[in-house]
């Protein structure tokens, strides 16, 4: 069995059982630049995640406050998915990935860090970009700070 270590996200996980509220409902009535939001839609939102795997990190979660996807109504179902694919050509043409990791965990046991707020994660992936210094140094590095991300990814959205 290989075990594989993600040490930069224990601060989350520390405090993932004191956090009360939603941050994604927190956030809807904040300004975008606050809460990282970088594009409103009719019923979804795309925000950078603030403990991010890799630079460009999203996540895409409808307005409503609900935990489940067959809970999504079918406007809210196909802005999802319009949404989705406006975010991969978005970060394609910020960052020009090679890949992208796109997933929802839905119940704590499946890595729902917040389980009562549907959110769909977009990691984009690039050859190489896990390297030793998770591993050996307990470290990860992200070349961009988030408010630079967030600026080019929501300049991009408005250009889309």
């Amino acid at each position: 069995m290989r075990i594989l270590w993600a040490p930069w996200r224990m601060s989350y996980i520390k405090n993932a059982d004191r956090m009360h509220g939603c941050f994604l409902c927190e956030s809807i009535g904040k300004r975008d630049e606050d809460t990282y939001i970088v594009y409103r839609s009719e019923k979804v939102f795309v925000i950078l995640n603030s403990y991010p795997y890799n630079t460009g990190h999203i996540m895409i979660a409808p307005y409503r406050h609900i935990a489940e996807l067959e809970s999504l109504d079918d406007k809210e179902t196909i802005d999802l998915i319009n949404t989705m694919k406006k975010s991969l050509r978005v970060l394609r043409d910020v960052y020009s990935p090679q890949g992208f990791n796109i997933g929802i965990n839905i119940g704590r046991v499946a890595g729902a860090g917040l389980e009562s707020h549907l959110h769909v994660h977009i990691v984009p992936r690039w050859g190489g970009d896990t390297n030793f210094m998770p591993i050996i140094g307990g470290d990860k590095v992200l070349p961009e700070d988030l408010t630079t991300t967030w600026r080019k990814i929501r300049d991009a959205f408005k250009k889309s």
